[in-house]
């Protein structure tokens, strides 16, 4: 059982329902706490959530037991593991593995390897929530969370962007501008299922990005999204005419040195509302990434 443990404070009687709000436990959850296995107790009596406590009183709430799919596969490839406590796991995903199954990657997906390591260490839960996710080809950090709790803090905090996510890129061309914010709409190509494209109608779309180097035929930046739309820095770059290296759906897959497109999640911050701390990871730059950047350098 996943269990949590609150002492009020305040001066005026609150709603149990609303502490729980204050505390981050979304209305479904909420719903689930109450209608699927959980329990919701005030100094050892378990209460509604109309409940009224008062000052000093202790708030106990057990999660509802989560039931692993039997559709998921387990992969037992080992993770490369840059931060885990017991609600959150943070990892390195490496380029050419997908973050979720899919019928052609339907074995070793990350979440299958995550799967893999929560069976192996007998955690306890082991339905695998997966928080930030990266295409395919797009190597770096990737957040899972332990319990649904977890999983609707990060949730939250993606959706008020204070969960920042910062990546490295290598684009096509020399780019002029040190710092600039690029904010375009993004919807689907017309005749594709997978491309996307800045369109008038599409959804708002805002990346920021500063150069860190120029070099003789393209560029790195450092890139931070301010919002989460599909391929938005691939779109956005290529809607500059200036493609990230290596991506053959937005640009060409000419060059030598790296054969999927340069895009790197270098950096994750987030708060952990339960160690009550700022948590930030970093993935070093890949092998394939740092060639591309040594030798585009010596041109």
């Amino acid at each position: 059982m996943i269990e949590f443990e609150w002492q009020y404070t305040g001066d005026s009687p609150i709603y149990v329902r609303t502490f729980m709000r204050q505390q981050g436990i979304s209305r479904t959850l909420l719903k689930q706490i109450k209608f699927s296995g959980g329990s919701i107790c005030v100094d050892g009596t378990q209460v509604r959530v109309t409940y009224k406590m008062r000052s000093g009183q202790r708030l106990k709430v057990t999660l509802p037991p989560e039931i692993p799919s039997d559709h998921l596969q387990v992969s037992d490839t080992p993770l490369d593991i840059l931060y885990e406590d017991d609600h959150f796991l943070v990892v390195n995903k490496p380029a050419e593995v997908a973050s979720v199954p899919s019928h052609i990657y339907a074995d070793d997906s990350m979440v299958n390897r995550v799967k893999g390591y929560l069976t192996r260490t007998h955690a306890a839960s082991q339905v695998t929530h997966i928080v930030t996710r990266l295409d395919r080809e797009t190597s770096g950090i990737v957040i899972f969370a332990k319990h649904h709790f977890a999983h609707t803090v990060l949730d939250t905090q993606l959706k008020q962007h204070s969960l920042k996510k910062t990546y490295l890129c290598v684009v096509s061309g020399v780019m002029s501008q040190q710092h600039a914010v690029i904010d375009a709409p993004i919807g689907r190509q017309p005749g594709s299922f997978i491309k996307r494209m800045v369109r008038s109608d599409g959804r708002s779309a805002q990346t920021e990005y500063w150069v860190v180097k120029r070099m003789q035929a393209t560029t790195l930046l450092r890139v931070r999204l301010h919002t989460g739309r599909t391929h938005q820095i691939r779109v956005h770059m290529a809607s500059l005419g200036h493609p990230l290296v290596g991506d053959f759906l937005y640009g060409q897959q000419t060059n030598p040195w790296i054969h999927r497109q340069a895009l790197h999640c270098a950096s994750v911050s987030f708060y952990n509302p339960f160690a009550q701390q700022q948590i930030t990871c970093y993935a070093p730059i890949p092998a394939d990434f740092a060639t591309l950047i040594e030798h585009e350098n010596q041109l």
